[in-house]
């Protein structure tokens, strides 16, 4: 039986554990440098590079991409791909949101326009556009259904949650001592109250684009079924909730060392909690050999990063001088801060997100739990129980 007290206590501990771990880790203040200052700044430079920790991660990395591209190495079997969807006309709000979409880019990047201050407030509907184009093309391909038109307010729901769901990220950014912070963050252009707002409005954007990534890669037959048929590998849930929970308090006292916890340990707690309480995760159908939910909310959240990290870099670049866009992030990677090719973030660093693309679903089907709301996304064998 499912127990809103099983649920609830391991991720308020995984808040919880690492203020208290700062208590002892940071004598002095018992908090990180900065903590709480929002949007979080610059704290110190991180490690520079080192050649031994970037040849594990490329190695890892390779490991990877190897099997996304050769899973019958892996021991994967052919699947027989369904047949594809009727087609229908591309839906109205597929054009709204082009309109939107090409707009707000073409402002946040040439950023002096006869538009004025309009190119401050770009960031949230240049996103919304673009989850509109994802959205119309799903509909498009799948026979008139999409989160949008089938299920309204689980799209509703996605962008509410996706407010809290990104702020409890960044609350264990300070613990890594910004991994990622924000230079314009607190420009004197825009009142602290709207530069609020305006990271408030962003962050709904971040669940509801990678669902419909998601649910946009699942009308291609053959992707649909190309991870469906590999081995079981059933993951014990309390080991990952203890696990999760130990490695965001060492976290805290090693922030560069394991910097990467920041998305593996949330994860972690997360899935154990909703593996020891038998709720359905795409780790449940990994246990029966079907890794396909989990391969492709990964593989969604790698594409979008794509576009964040386009988007980011060409609302700063050539001409850096020019800062226009409040929301501009910068990462601060410790050891492996190179290489990067027409993006802030550097090339190792993509690979992140993949674990992120997962602990987004999870982390919705959590809140589905907890508050009581429907969290499926397709109505069909993902669907979470419920």
């Amino acid at each position: 039986m499912q127990s809103n007290r099983g649920l609830i206590w391991p991720v308020l501990a995984s808040l919880l554990l690492p203020w208290l771990a700062a208590w002892f880790a940071y004598p002095g203040t018992h908090l990180p440098p900065k903590f709480g200052v929002f949007p979080p700044l610059f704290v110190q430079a991180a490690p520079g590079f080192s050649l031994a920790v970037f040849i594990v991660l490329v190695l890892l990395e390779l490991g990877v991409v190897t099997f996304l591209l050769f899973p019958q190495w892996f021991g994967f079997k052919p699947a027989a791909p369904r047949p594809p969807a009727p087609r229908a006309n591309l839906p109205v709000w597929f054009w709204f949101g082009a309109l939107l979409m090409l707009f707000f880019w073409w402002l946040m990047w040439v950023r002096v326009t006869p538009f004025g201050d309009l190119v401050y407030y770009a960031f949230t509907p240049l996103w919304w556009g673009f989850i509109l184009v994802l959205d119309g093309l799903t509909y498009h391909r799948n026979n008139g259904k999409s989160l949008l038109s089938s299920r309204p307010k689980t799209f509703l729901i996605t962008a509410a949650f996706s407010m809290a769901g990104w702020c409890y990220f960044e609350y264990f950014d300070y613990f890594v001592l910004s991994n990622w912070y924000y230079p314009n963050g607190h420009t004197p252009v825009l009142g602290r109250t709207t530069i609020v707002l305006l990271f408030l409005l962003a962050y709904t954007t971040v669940w509801p684009v990678v669902f419909e990534c998601y649910t946009l890669l699942k009308t291609f037959p053959r992707l649909g079924v190309r991870y469906g048929n590999g081995p079981q590998l059933a993951l014990p849930g309390n080991l990952l909730v203890w696990g999760g929970l130990a490695l965001i308090v060492l976290m805290v006292f090693l922030p560069y060392a394991l910097f990467w916890v920041v998305w593996i340990g949330p994860l972690a707690v997360i899935s154990g909690t909703l593996i020891r309480q038998g709720v359905w995760t795409p780790f449940t159908a990994m246990a029966q050999g079907n890794w396909n939910p989990a391969v492709l909310a990964a593989l969604s959240s790698l594409i979008i990063g794509f576009f964040w990290e386009m988007w980011n870099y060409g609302s700063a670049h050539p001409n850096p001088a020019l800062q226009t866009n409040p929301n501009y992030w910068i990462y601060d990677i410790p050891y492996v801060n190179v290489i990067h090719i027409f993006s802030e973030m550097p090339l190792l660093g993509y690979c992140g997100y993949l674990p992120f693309g997962i602990l987004v679903w999870v982390a919705f089907i959590w809140a589905g739990k907890v508050f009581g709301f429907d969290s499926g996304l397709s109505g069909e064998e993902d669907a979470p129980s419920r």
